[in-house]
């Protein structure tokens, strides 16, 4: 393992210019400052490193790396992917309450890999982009779209729809061959490279994804409680301005693909309604094939968002 006070970080993010990698970097930085050095992180951008994207939690928790951004955590933390599930929280207000009730299983569950969970940053809500015209749910009825994980994969059936999971160097010449139709992204996040195979945005809030930051529990118990304190405070305050920036980036990209010739759709409350009411029966389903906790961390969960 890495000496405990010269870390060693990783990000799963190979583009040093995102807001994430920013972030993550100046937490760095802050640390270092107010630890007058006595704790000092290398942040190592995604693919530097023979670490897979799904294996960050465990190279943590083995002390591979002892400081991370993770985004594909739910393989050993599964219990967080209830707040992504599709249509449960679709607002800033339902993540903030879904979020308090899950972040004490999130600390359970990393603590069992042998970690410590110090917070998170949030991307902008995914939304529908198609290379064909998208007025309604009942367009995406016989289209193929890219989703990122089973629950989205969910959504996209219950309109009749196929979902295709790609990675995302795959999209764009599975777009240009007709292997997809469309995708679920953010005009911050994929629509921003492929933007010029999808004509179409309808902005329906299907969920949000949300990376975790953590770090080795040993390498953590091995600093200072006025080090541990710093840590907290910077990941907290960084995770906010990640997610600030991100918001501030989606409408700045939005803009740009109107402005390019994207033709934008907004939502109207009625489908939001129906695209809900069609997506709640997937939930109780989704929690009762986990098992008992996550069921009762769901309805915890629609208690404080008031469903």
């Amino acid at each position: 393992m890495a000496h405990a006070d010269n870390w060693t970080a990783y990000t799963y993010s190979s583009v040093s210019t995102t807001a994430a990698v920013q972030g993550m970097n100046r937490i760095a930085e802050s640390v270092r400052e107010e630890t007058d050095g006595d704790l000092s992180m290398r942040l190592h951008l995604g693919k530097t490193l023979h670490i897979a994207s799904s294996d960050i939690t465990q190279a943590v928790g083995d002390g591979i790396v002892d400081f991370a951004a993770d985004l594909f955590f739910a393989g050993n933390v599964p219990i967080g992917r209830i707040l992504s599930l599709p249509m449960l929280i679709e607002n800033d207000n339902d993540w903030e309450a879904a979020y308090a009730v899950v972040q004490p299983y999130l600390e359970d569950g990393f603590a069992q890999q042998g970690v410590h969970y110090l917070g998170n940053y949030r991307y902008p809500q995914q939304v529908i982009f198609t290379n064909f015209e998208i007025n309604s749910l009942d367009d995406l009825e016989n289209h193929r779209i890219r989703v990122t994980s089973p629950e989205q994969g969910a959504f996209v059936e219950a309109f009749g729809g196929s979902p295709i999971t790609l990675s995302g160097t795959e999209v764009p010449t599975a777009l240009e061959r007709g292997v997809i139709d469309g995708v679920l992204t953010a005009s911050a996040g994929g629509a921003k490279n492929w933007h010029e195979f999808l004509p179409y945005n309808y902005r329906l809030p299907v969920n949000y994804g949300y990376s975790v930051i953590i770090a080795n529990q040993d390498a953590y118990d091995a600093q200072s409680p006025q080090t541990q304190s710093a840590l907290q405070r910077i990941v907290a305050e960084e995770g906010h301005s990640i997610t600030d920036a991100f918001v501030i980036d989606e409408q700045t990209q939005k803009s740009a693909q109107m402005e390019a010739g994207m033709t934008v759709v907004d939502v109207t409350p009625e489908e939001i309604a129906r695209a809900r009411d069609a997506l709640s029966p997937f939930w109780q389903e989704w929690a009762e094939r986990e098992g008992p906790e996550y069921q009762r961390v769901l309805e915890e969960v629609l208690t404080a968002i008031d469903r």
